[in-house]
């Protein structure tokens, strides 16, 4: 496996596909390598790396080793790729995408953000404007815009405009620092639910959520079991199974079985989902219920999110 830059202690994406590696690791017997990136300059080589140990199967993580990892199937059609979040119009036989769409409990996670607001503004901001990022933050405006419609009200989302493209980004994963200034910004402006899609630096809106008394949703992983010490604020996350892609995609490459059909992961599925309400949500049965029932809704396709 090789991380994006973000590491995989990120709390987040890289840490739940790497616990896919562990997985496969644990339950298959599988020997493992890996490799930690610390720049986009690094991804050739780090890929290169692997290859020269002799991996079967090579996981690379996130939309920004699209690029290097193609290039590495095609230059060795004996080793079987996967990538997280990405995938190609035309991909080589050796080569998988494992993409997730996101939007789905993300919708959710707007519906219930708008519904325990009581300022009637919402933020969320991203790490860069890529659409791995922008497919969480699109479906949370959606939920948001669906909650005004069902009830008559009037929240505002903060940050992030599908139809213009254009919002709050920290343009990096790393800085904790840019993501707490940025939520903090938003509060000020009234948001008192912070969503970040920004890997570690996402963290620093969690952190000023904590500080500022307004609750924080988060992404990829349970915030209460990867961000413990943020629990007290979040209202829910909005999760990626990648670990389980990950595992898959190496048991069908060490079985013989891989093939290049991308996978997608759904509400239908369970690739995606909602996590369990904070501790201190307080979300009352009536939005519970409505909450699943808009779940089944998007499930049975009479919502289309993204």
């Amino acid at each position: 496996m090789v991380s994006d830059s973000g590491g995989f202690d990120d709390k987040s994406f890289n840490q739940t596909s790497h616990d896919g590696l562990l997985k496969a690791e644990e339950d298959m017997g599988v020997q493992t390598g890996e490799v930690e990136s610390n720049a986009p300059s690094e991804f050739a080589d780090n890929i290169q790396a692997m290859v020269d140990e002799d991996c079967d199967s090579v996981t690379t993580v996130g939309f920004l080793l699209g690029d290097a990892t193609l290039a590495a199937a095609k230059k060795n059609k004996n080793v079987d790729f996967s990538i997280v979040d990405f995938a190609y119009e035309k991909a080589p036989a050796n080569l998988k995408g494992l993409t997730f769409n996101t939007a789905e409990p993300a919708y959710l996670a707007g519906y219930l953000a708008a519904a325990k607001s009581e300022t009637g503004v919402v933020g969320t901001f991203g790490g860069l404007n890529i659409p791995t990022v922008t497919i969480f933050m699109t479906g949370f405006a959606q939920g948001v815009e669906k909650f005004n419609e069902d009830n008559g009200a009037d929240v505002k989302v903060i940050g992030w405009d599908p139809e213009s493209g254009k919002g709050s980004f920290t343009n990096d994963f790393e800085s904790k620092t840019k993501g707490q200034s940025t939520a903090e910004e938003m509060i000020t402006q009234g948001a008192d639910v912070i969503f970040p899609v920004a890997g570690p630096a996402g963290l620093g809106g969690l952190q000023a959520a904590q500080d500022n008394d307004v609750w924080g949703i988060w992404v990829d992983t349970d915030g209460c079991e990867s961000a413990a010490e943020y629990c007290d604020v979040l209202l829910t996350s909005v999760m990626k199974g990648m670990d389980v892609a990950v595992e898959e995609a190496i048991k069908t490459s060490a079985s013989g079985e891989f093939s290049n059909e991308v996978y997608e992961g759904t509400l239908e599925n369970g690739g995606v989902s909602l996590a369990p309400y904070g501790p201190n949500a307080e979300i009352d049965s009536e939005l519970d219920a409505k909450i699943q029932e808009l779940k089944q809704q998007i499930i049975d396709g009479e919502i289309t999110v993204g």
